[in-house]
């Protein structure tokens, strides 16, 4: 986008190709493993206890172990856990560094799209969004 397109502010063509760049970012593997309840538990369990096997996993969730590992599968697959196998048992933690760089990456996607669908909040030629005097939304 050039500086005078830039200034003009964002058209329809922009908008709907930052419409799909943003739901591509929402839509990933990370957020995705991210948006239920069970699994949210399961990283606060695997943060509190660090690297553990499945069954001292299990003593602390209500589910049962074959749930529990489905959800580890799923946060494995979206790289949030990492596991190693150690004879007959596998042993997960959190892989932190894996998921600030795949947070980080999200972030710079949506720092690139920004500028396509959402200006600044100082608008030329008038107040910034929620300023005295701005145009609200109406509310239902």
């Amino acid at each position: 986008m050039s500086a005078r397109d830039e200034a003009a502010g964002p058209t329809a063509t922009t908008r709907r190709a930052a419409a799909r760049g943003l739901a591509e970012v929402v839509d990933s593997t990370l957020f995705r493993a991210l948006c239920e309840p069970a699994r949210i538990d399961i990283l606060r369990q695997l943060t509190i206890l660090g690297r553990v096997d499945i069954g001292t996993l299990a003593t602390r969730l209500p589910q049962d172990r074959s749930v529990i590992s489905r959800h580890l599968g799923v946060l494995r697959d979206a790289g949030i856990v990492r596991h190693e196998k150690r004879g007959r048992s596998v042993y997960y933690e959190v892989d932190g560094p894996a998921v600030v760089a795949q947070l980080e990456a999200a972030l710079a996607r949506f720092r690139a799209l920004v500028p396509l669908c959402c200006p600044s909040p100082a608008r030329p030629g008038g107040p910034p969004c929620g300023a005295a005097g701005a145009p609200r939304r109406r509310t239902r």
